[in-house]
């Protein structure tokens, strides 16, 4: 089965009747809140529809049979499968929107107000992490566009802050080491040499052009100079490549963990956020869908583990163009209802803002 989006509502499979899928709604919702099995008695009391607990049984175990439910242990009660959470997600999911109240909060936590553009997605991924107990994701690929200008800043001793900005207004710092000996005005000369150089290329196409002028022999900075030039440009030059993935609140996917093949799950994944194929296939998946999309186990093809789902979505301007990815991952029992509005608007307030 496809993974679903917001905007597409598979119809029930055959043979689900409403009695069958009120049942399996409720496991799930059951599942999601507390990770427990439930019995045929503690669904009697909590339905909506009048079933004796020998009739749920019944149906539980026709569940059962499908593979959209399992018994963990030799008791009577049932947790749904990853088959099972499919189904409630595609089917029989009910998400509301937010309030206005939650959309400003959400708004107001991303401004920039004087932040660098690294500083306001951290805290979009740490935002995410906390609003669906679970790893917040965001991913900012990396931008090749305009370089409008560049300045060198003394920190101190050794020390010195670059300053890039695009053309289209997005700031970044990166805070490099200086050459003994560097005076003053050399930071000054670098960034002055660096300008006169931008023409509005790009980062990648200047670096080019740099490095060509100084292997020529045509630039007449000083060694040390040059050396801060080389310096400047070179810290963006691997760090960015394939976008810059920023992961908040991995603790939280350790909170429920006890058995010890679970924690090493878990610790692979984590090893895999780190990964450059990480990134590249999260902002695959953001580029195949046109709104939020949910993928449970291994459905995403990005970790292929079982026990987590991935909600991602993507970032677009206005002009419908992909400038990231927007993400949680967690266990299978994430709050969907909840989490899928929050990852939906606050991808769209970071396109507004990366756009």
């Amino acid at each position: 089965m496809n993974p679903g989006t917001l905007s597409s509502r598979p119809a029930l499979p055959p043979g689900l009747d409403a009695r069958s899928a009120a049942i399996l709604r409720e496991i799930v919702e059951q599942y999601v809140e507390t990770g427990e099995p439930v019995g045929s008695r503690t669904l009697s009391r909590r339905l909506p529809l009048p079933l004796s607990p020998a009739t749920i049984r019944n149906v539980m175990a026709d569940l059962t049979e499908a593979g959209l439910l399992f018994s963990p242990h030799a008791s009577a009660g049932r947790l749904p499968t990853e088959k099972g959470v499919r189904l409630f997600v595609d089917g029989l999911l009910q998400f509301g929107s937010l309030s206005e109240d939650e959309r400003e909060t959400i708004t107001n936590s991303l401004e920039m107000r004087g932040r660098s553009l690294q500083d306001t997605l951290a805290e979009a991924s740490s935002m995410l992490s906390g609003l669906s107990s679970a790893a917040g994701l965001v991913l900012a690929p990396k931008g090749d566009g305009a370089v409008k200008h560049i300045e060198f800043v003394a920190l101190g001793p050794r020390r010195a802050l670059v300053i890039l900005v695009g053309a289209d207004g997005q700031v970044e710092n990166r805070v490099i080491e200086t050459p003994i000996g560097l005076p003053p005005s050399a930071l000054v000369e670098a960034g002055n040499y660096l300008n006169a150089q931008l023409a509005g290329r790009s980062l990648e196409d200047l670096r080019a052009h740099v490095s060509a002028d100084m292997s020529a022999n045509r630039s007449e900075l000083h060694h040390l100079t040059a050396e801060i030039v080389a310096s400047g440009l070179a810290t963006w030059s691997d760090v960015d490549r394939g976008g810059t993935l920023f992961v908040r609140g991995q603790a939280r996917l350790l909170a429920d963990v006890t058995e010890i093949e679970r924690l090493s799950t878990i610790q692979m994944l984590f090893e895999r956020l780190e990964t450059q194929e990480t990134m590249l296939r999260l902002l695959e998946l953001a580029q195949e869908s046109d709104g939020v999309r949910i993928f449970i186990g291994a459905e995403s093809g990005l970790f292929g583990l079982s026990g987590t789902s991935v909600v991602v979505a993507p970032a677009r301007t206005e002009s419908n163009r992909i400038v990231g990815a927007i993400g949680v991952i967690g266990p299978t029992r994430l709050n969907y209802g909840r989490i899928i509005p929050v990852v939906d608007y606050t991808a769209r307030v970071i396109g507004r803002m990366l756009g």
